[in-house]
């Protein structure tokens, strides 16, 4: 087993992910949920980015190619996701996901794409794939992001506590810095993206 590899692969996918900056915007997000059902969002959550991140692992630059579309296309689209939720935190206009549906809405956008599966993620998955070397480092990958997606789910499982401890009132201002940082980081998405495209287009033949 390639140690090496694993390591640079888990804590690569790990610093992008960034398990403890994800638990106030999950918060935000589920603290009104019963438990069951924050745990359940954070559950589907994971499942769904890393299914994600498999799907571009195995086939990612295939599929982009086959639909024309390059990686900082995704990067603004994931940007543009994220600005819409942002705004909805910001002024408190977010739907009560109070039902299973609303539950599984949270858990797919925002939550596991483009936050856990976002640009970051994926791109490095895929260039550590073309880096891999035979099937022992296609399973080092395959092991290391099931690692991180394993850590990232032992954070928000137990990150109900800090809902005990915020009240009512904490989630309400928790949402909105949820929503500041949310905008932020989408800002930097579209704001990444717009420079990889000037950058591609000024460096071609």
């Amino acid at each position: 087993m390639n140690l090496k590899l694993f390591g640079e692969a888990f804590v690569t996918l790990l610093v992008i992910v960034d398990p403890p900056g994800m638990v106030p915007v999950f918060l935000a997000l589920t603290g009104t949920l019963p438990a069951k059902e924050r745990t359940r969002a954070g559950t589907q959550a994971v499942l769904l980015a890393l299914g994600v991140i498999v799907v571009f692992a195995v086939a990612g630059q295939t599929l982009l190619d086959y639909l024309h579309v390059q990686l900082p296309a995704l990067q603004g689209a994931g940007g543009l996701l994220l600005v819409l939720v942002a705004l909805q935190l910001l002024t408190g206009k977010t739907d009560e996901p109070s039902e299973q549906t609303g539950t599984t809405n949270v858990a797919l956008v925002p939550l596991g794409t483009p936050l856990l599966a976002g640009p970051g993620a994926i791109v490095a998955t895929m260039l550590f794939v073309q880096r891999a070397d035979g099937m022992g480092d296609y399973t080092v990958i395959g092991l290391a992001i099931f690692a991180v997606m394993f850590t990232v789910w032992l954070v928000l499982r137990f990150s109900g506590g800090i809902v005990k401890l915020l009240r009512p009132s904490g989630i309400e201002v928790l949402t909105r810095i949820a929503g500041l940082l949310l905008a932020a980081i989408a800002v930097q998405l579209i704001a990444d993206s717009v420079a990889a495209f000037v950058e591609l287009y000024t460096t071609a033949p």
